[in-house]
């Protein structure tokens, strides 16, 4: 039996507005060179829905791709430029929000603060979360956890040295140190399933918000561009630095609302590795960069601020909506965005 979420190729993006029309609309009828796609409007909106489906189809050709989508579209110079130019003005947007930085020390130092009563998804959900909110949150996440690690195992052939060997000791342990049932992307298929969700890869990417897409993107675009290697170090040290003691919190809160044991696991998981991956990427990994490039130190503090600047986007969508008693997801007019597929 195929293990959930690690087989198939996913189905194709709805798209949620005209640049990710037109992308999803190349994809599914056209072969790769048959299309020249408009240049997008020049004060496009980077972080709004359209831009973030559009990115996440082209950024997914590069993992596992779309069923019935020729592979060579990954690769197709005109859809290229297209996702370059999205990519501008999302990083414009990211660069002019965190400012000029390089502050390496003191940006790490700020991520290990741990307030009593923060305002993040898992004090949220210790607190007062109920599991429709889980469910809720696990869809969100998804999009990220059912390919965990792999944006950041691009970066791997561009590190020599300490942080070659830090980063790899990471990913090891990440991908399930050798054994596939423990792959922490496979793990969190298992969440899925237990939590009576449909556990394949990207099964949910109608349902997801715009925020939680904008995450992965970021990640997707560090991760595949080399000029961008010190901040999909900074991304992947962020991670890591503030999951366990989040982890802690979401065990606490599964554990009050008695949730199955297989979602208990996967953040479990995390609360001991990821307190030893804390010190590998700060000792190690960013240490070992920026000994031998201390240039990308600005580009290493923008990983980190630009990530959480974006979880907060996605937090503050997200708890907005539950507060008010609304549902966080994306309307799906033909089926429940919580049914089992």
């Amino acid at each position: 039996m195929k293990p959930f979420g690690t087989s198939m190729s996913p189905h194709l993006p709805r798209p949620r507005g005209p640049i990710s029309r037109a992308v999803i609309r190349a994809l599914a009828t056209r072969k790769p060179g048959d299309v020249t796609f408009a240049t997008p409007p020049e004060h496009i909106d980077p972080f709004s829905a359209d831009v973030q489906v559009a990115l996440t189809a082209c950024y997914e050709l590069h993992y596992r791709g779309f069923e019935g989508v020729d592979a060579d579209w990954e690769w197709d110079p005109q859809l290229i430029g297209l996702r370059s130019a999205l990519e501008k003005p999302f990083l414009a947007r990211l660069r002019a929000e965190v400012g000029p930085r390089d502050d390496i020390d003191a940006t790490l130092d700020s991520l290990c603060i741990e307030p009593a009563d923060g305002e993040g998804f898992s004090y949220y959900l210790r607190d007062v979360g109920t599991w429709e909110n889980f469910r809720e949150y696990f869809v969100h996440r998804s999009m990220y956890h059912l390919k965990e690690a792999d944006p950041h195992a691009w970066v791997i052939p561009r590190l020599t040295g300490r942080a070659k060997a830090g980063i790899v000791a990471v990913e090891f342990d990440e991908f399930g140190g050798g054994r596939a049932d423990r792959i922490h992307s496979q793990l969190f298929a298992d969440l899925m399933r237990a939590a009576d969700l449909e556990p394949a890869y990207l099964a949910y990417v109608d349902s997801a918000s715009a925020e939680a897409l904008a995450v992965v993107n970021f990640m997707s675009m560090c991760g595949l561009r080399r000029g961008l290697r010190g901040a999909i170090v900074g991304i992947l040290a962020a991670a890591e630095i503030t999951s366990s003691p989040g982890s802690r919190r979401t065990v606490e809160a599964l554990e009050r609302l008695g949730a199955p044991q297989a979602c208990i696991h996967f953040y479990a998981e995390h609360i001991e590795a990821d307190a030893v991956h804390e010190q590998v990427m700060r000792r190690e990994v960013v240490a070992g960069l920026l000994e031998q490039e201390p240039g990308l130190a600005a580009d290493v503090v923008f990983g980190v601020v630009a990530s959480d600047i974006l979880e907060t986007r996605l937090t503050t969508a997200v708890l907005d909506a539950w507060r008010s008693g609304r549902s966080s997801l994306e309307p799906i007019n033909d089926h429940s965005a919580l049914g089992v597929g």
